[in-house]
């Protein structure tokens, strides 16, 4: 019974390795298993033994997969098929018949879950790909001064393919609870954006852009500006990015006292840049000219902050920004400058 038993063992073992993927190295071994993916740079295999294997595709001798693999060339074709290599090129045993292709025209390979994996991740449901944070900051005085100083802020991005989706919004409160403080609210703005981007070429992009305000210390019971215009990639790095945007944009201005409407320029510049392992700094401005007047009036948007992240999914933040518009109600001051600080917390889905 016991021979029996080592047979069976032995016929079960050897028919795993007749029928799996082996790759065969330049210096003579071989890996046997299940090849999951590659590009044109490494390759994954599954072993029994040793888990998943990452091997240099500029080593690999040559290959021969038991299971159909998805082949993926650099002209975009995809062929399906078992796969063996001869003399540098792959040979594709497709259901019409064995098509050849040279090593260098191999973009990927992917066996049939990488590919379900892959398929679906060029069309993601508007869930995913988001990346952003959540930024919160509190202060609290008492004593010769009796404050309340709140800020929350909400920052998400979606990249894909070519097109890039970015939401923002703020909000900032503050308060002086003396008797004898006035005003007693010293900060009351809120904000809100959205800006839509499409890849026209590797440095060239389309925008448009929604962007809302509200300020109860300079009366401005809502903003709304809706624009759009063309940007380019001056510097596109992975640690360093630099934006410069031009376009035009619809603004509706309601002040308790004023109401206007108003077509406008638009010019401005995002700059972003990673400082060191746990930093990064993000700085904007942009400059919105009157074009429905001759009185040179104009607004500006200016924004400075950075994050320190403390572990993966928390961080410290800081920002500053700067609203500047030349023409507000009689008695309102043209700058708004505030700076805030506290906690980011990041996620990514």
């Amino acid at each position: 019974m016991r021979s029996l038993f080592a047979v069976l063992f032995f016929l079960v073992f050897a028919n795993s390795l007749l029928f799996a993927d082996q790759i065969a190295f330049k210096n003579g071994d071989r890996l046997t298993g299940a090849i999951l993916k590659s590009d044109a740079k490494i390759l994954v295999i599954r072993t029994a033994v040793a888990g998943e294997v990452t091997a240099a595709w500029q080593e690999i001798q040559g290959l021969t997969s038991d299971q159909p693999l998805y082949v993926g060339l650099v002209d975009g074709a995809t062929l399906v098929g078992r796969v063996t290599t001869r003399e540098g090129r792959l040979e594709i045993a497709t259901k019409t018949g064995t098509v050849e292709a040279p090593k260098e025209n191999v973009a990927a390979l992917r066996n049939e879950a990488e590919q379900r994996a892959f398929e679906k991740s060029q069309r993601p449901d508007f869930l995913h790909r988001w990346e952003g944070g959540l930024d919160a900051g509190f202060d609290l005085t008492r004593g010769n001064s009796d404050t309340r100083n709140f800020r929350f802020a909400f920052r998400a991005e979606r990249k894909v393919g070519r097109d890039n989706l970015t939401l923002y919004a703020e909000t900032l409160y503050s308060i002086d609870d003396l008797p004898n403080a006035s005003p007693h609210i010293t900060e009351d703005e809120r904000r809100g954006s959205a800006r839509f981007d499409r890849d026209l070429a590797s440095r060239l992009f389309a925008f448009a852009n929604a962007d809302f305000m509200s300020d109860g210390l300079q009366d401005l019971n809502l903003r709304s500006v809706f624009g759009g215009g063309i940007g380019y990639h001056l510097i596109k790095r992975h640690r360093t990015t630099l934006d410069l945007l031009g376009g035009a944009n619809f603004t509706r201005e309601n002040y308790i006292e004023i109401q206007r409407n108003l077509g406008a320029g638009q010019v401005g510049e995002e700059f972003k840049l990673k400082l060191g392992k746990n930093t990064s700094l993000i700085q904007n401005f942009a400059y919105f000219p009157d074009l429905t007047e001759h009185g040179g009036n104009y607004r500006t948007n200016f924004r400075l902050g950075t994050i320190t992240m403390i572990i993966k999914w928390l961080g410290w933040q800081n920002n500053l920004t700067d609203s500047y518009v030349t023409n507000p109600p009689a008695g309102k001051k043209r700058n708004e400058i505030v700076f805030t600080s506290g906690l980011h917390v990041s996620f990514s889905h």
